[in-house]
């Protein structure tokens, strides 16, 4: 930490260049301890990231088009959280392979690269979408066999664009239960834990249209099961290189058709945290930063 008082650079996007909403608790519980924060977008060729003590992903929710520049940039900044190794990891969707090879229970994907042919399932409800996107980007949800041609299309557009496609099942408890969302960020001694948990209400309702936009999701706080702090924890230790390097995760769960929590995303790089849903969160990861600075 330098001499005087600690920089920290909290990144951000052109779209919320005073970063995020939700940010903001952690912005002010870093200043209220002599942190200067800044925001600062990710692709601001004039920034300079050296002087900064510590750089911390929050929002650069536009890398999507240009995610090998993002994965460039996260190499070149020093200190940065989470590092460059996880981002690169963490930012195509490809990485539930990892898991699912590593034991952790799944939604079971297909994953339909540029140029190979994709046949829609006789029945059910499906999830098409791009292994690289920002929460429910370029994202659909088609009722087999009625929609099956809407559904071929959406996979037939991510195709031209040079994107892998990735279709999963619909879960019907996303309706009922809904979704999950396990917090965790250093504790006391550094290690990753148990922050703070929210429950994310349903969010598709039909075909891709670009409707879709940040804060559209209902959200409310919720005390996670045991059954689903264990799957989270199994998915913290499946994270290449460990979690010692992290400063946060979020691990996204649902019932599966067993009714046992099943990972849907486990999100390293950019995650909203939901830090207005519990007064504590935002000044314990204030306080895990002045730890790493």
């Amino acid at each position: 930490m330098s001499s005087s008082s600690p920089a920290v650079a909290l990144v951000t996007c052109a779209t919320f260049p005073d970063l995020w909403d939700d940010d903001h608790p952690l912005r002010d519980a870093l200043r209220s301890r002599g942190v200067a924060v800044e925001a600062v977008r990710w692709d601001d060729e004039s920034a300079d990231w050296s002087r900064f003590d510590l750089t911390v992903i929050r929002s650069p929710w536009d890398y999507v088009a240009r995610r090998d520049d993002f994965v460039a940039w996260a190499h070149r900044v020093p200190r940065l959280l989470n590092p460059a190794a996880i981002v690169e990891w963490n930012t195509d969707k490809v990485y539930l392979r990892d898991l699912a090879e590593a034991g952790i229970p799944t939604i079971p994907t297909t994953f339909v690269p540029p140029g190979a042919t994709w046949a829609p399932p006789a029945e059910g409800e499906w999830v098409v979408k791009p292994t690289i996107s920002a929460g429910a980007q370029d994202t659909g949800r088609y009722a087999l066999p009625a929609q099956a041609d809407l559904a071929s299309a959406h996979v037939a557009r991510l195709q031209a664009a040079g994107r892998t496609a990735m279709i999963q099942p619909y879960l019907a408890a996303v309706d009922s239960a809904g979704e999950t969302a396990v917090l965790c960020t250093p504790d006391a001694s550094g290690e990753l834990s148990y922050s703070h948990a929210i429950r994310k209400g349903p969010l598709l309702t039909g075909p891709a249209d670009g409707s879709i936009q940040p804060g559209d999701e209902t959200i409310d706080p919720r005390v996670p099961s045991e059954a689903e702090l264990a799957v989270a924890r199994r998915a913290l230790a499946a994270i290449p290189g460990g979690t010692e390097a992290l400063l946060y995760a979020r691990v996204d769960l649902i019932p599966g058709p067993d009714g046992e929590p099943t990972l849907i995303e486990l999100e390293l790089t950019e995650p909203s945290l939901f830090l207005r849903t519990a007064p504590d969160a935002a000044p314990r990861l204030a306080e895990a930063i002045l730890k790493r600075l």
